[in-house]
């Protein structure tokens, strides 16, 4: 969808305009007012080009690549490489490479890259390369969850895991999935897949699902009984979004990612909507993050006024900070709460770093990922993406969030019983919170 914005122009900017002089003052205040108008004008429009910019997606079904010769894929797999190596040593945003010797990485994996036999080997080589730098927004992305992500889709069976008690234990199991269909349960132990123990760290191809190509998985259910169960991959939609009210009043919000189109926009919706409700939990324990756009207007659903997100420092040193933005926001007056996790990333983190940091929210559960950094996505000539970081963010606390984390203020440690059982102690925590007398209780204003 193509949208044609129109173009305000400013007659009184005409130079042969006579002004009486008595007039100047008054000239110059409408100035101001015009083009402050004209600049929320221009904004509100580039907010709905980005808005409409979400209406169309790509076809959900990926057409596989021709089968190439080994002579054509070692010259393809190195041309791919190459590209990949060059962007990191001229985008990544630390020039020293945080004491990475950047040109050896390229001579260790530039042969093994070479040798690989398909797509999926070569961008395991490629990211092995990316690890080097232990940074959580360097990745590549083949040309298949390239096509996955312009989806908003992407192939799985729609388990997520988290290691519980030394355990990689099933957490949550997304509706209408494979894995629900099946019987899965928060609280299974996953022990394998087709045939491979699961390790921690996990490896990544671990979790690399392929549409038409079954997952043989091996779990022990809630009795601690070995079951092992085949999994046909699906596309689906890992944007959850979950709001209701509960017995208290209390209004409980989660959603799975920070983007503009959809998330934004239904958080204002339901803060709007429960205007009036004493509070409001926000469960981000499975939202790994997504816009800075969004993470800016999501913020300012809970402010009066513009808050500070934190600061970037790019390559070149250049220091650029960043606030809220408030587009018709709901301004929620009450007590609000956050449930956050390790699956909690990027803007999640920031969301929640910002909240604490402003005394605004209460933060509830467990340390999240620590995976927060700006980043930027570039083509590859086989049609994959290569994410890098492109700076290097500061909090407003002045610390780094990348590899730390946001500490909850109130700790809960969930167990493997506590899954098994369907309690949830985090909610439980926060719903004694925002019914304590002493908790947050308005926004804070200028």
């Amino acid at each position: 969808m193509v949208v044609v914005l129109p173009i305000f122009t400013n007659a009184m900017n005409d130079s042969r305009t006579k002004i009486h002089p008595s007039a100047r003052k008054t000239s110059a205040d409408n100035k101001h007012t015009r083009r402050r108008c004209t600049g929320r004008l221009a904004f509100a429009g580039l907010a709905l080009v980005l808005l409409l910019s979400g209406c169309v997606t790509a076809p959900k079904e990926y057409h596989e690549p021709v089968a190439l010769a080994a002579q054509e894929r070692t010259a393809h797999n190195l041309k791919v490489f190459d590209k990949v190596w060059t962007l990191v040593n001229k985008n990544y945003f630390d020039p020293k490479f945080r004491g990475v010797d950047w040109a050896a990485q390229r001579e260790k994996y530039r042969p093994e890259a070479a040798a690989a036999v398909d797509e999926e080997a070569l961008y395991r080589v490629i990211n092995k390369m990316a690890a080097e730098l232990k940074e959580s927004h360097l990745h590549a992305l083949s040309p298949r969850r390239t096509h996955e992500m312009s989806t908003e889709h992407r192939a799985a069976v729609g388990v997520f895991m988290q290691l519980i008690e030394g355990k990689r234990v099933v957490t949550c199991v997304l509706s209408g999935s494979p894995a629900d269909a099946a019987g899965i349960k928060p609280g299974w132990i996953a022990v394998s897949r087709n045939g491979v123990f699961f390790t921690n760290p996990p490896v990544g191809d671990n979790f690399i699902a392929r549409l038409g190509v079954p997952i043989r998985f091996a779990f022990l259910d809630e009795h601690d009984q070995p079951r092992e169960l085949t999994l046909q991959p699906q596309l689906l939609n890992f944007q959850q979004r979950l709001a209701r009210v509960l017995p208290d009043g209390t209004l409980y919000l989660r959603f799975d990612e920070f983007n503009m189109m959809e998330s934004s926009s239904w958080l204002s919706e339901q803060l709007k909507k429960h205007r009036s409700a004493p509070a409001v939990v926000i469960d981000l324990r499975q939202n790994p993050g997504g816009k800075v756009f969004g993470l800016r207007v999501s913020l300012a659903e809970l402010f009066e006024h513009s808050v500070e997100i934190g600061h970037s420092v790019k390559r070149s040193g250049r220091d650029s900070k960043r606030s809220s933005l408030s587009i018709f926001s709901a301004h929620f007056p009450g007590r609000v709460v956050v449930l956050v996790g390790p699956s909690t990333g990027s803007a999640a983190e920031i969301f929640s770093h910002v909240l604490q940091h402003e005394h605004r929210a209460t933060i509830i559960g467990r340390k999240t990922a620590g995976a927060v950094i700006n980043s930027f996505f570039y083509s590859l000539p086989d049609s994959g993406r290569l994410q890098v970081p492109v700076g290097d963010y500061i909090g407003l606390d002045g610390q780094r969030l990348e590899g730390h984390g946001v500490v909850p203020d109130i700790e809960v440690r969930l167990t493997l019983q506590d899954l098994r059982s369907g309690n949830d102690p985090e909610l439980e925590a926060a719903r004694a919170e925002v019914n304590k007398p002493t908790a947050m209780a308005r926004v804070p204003s200028n």
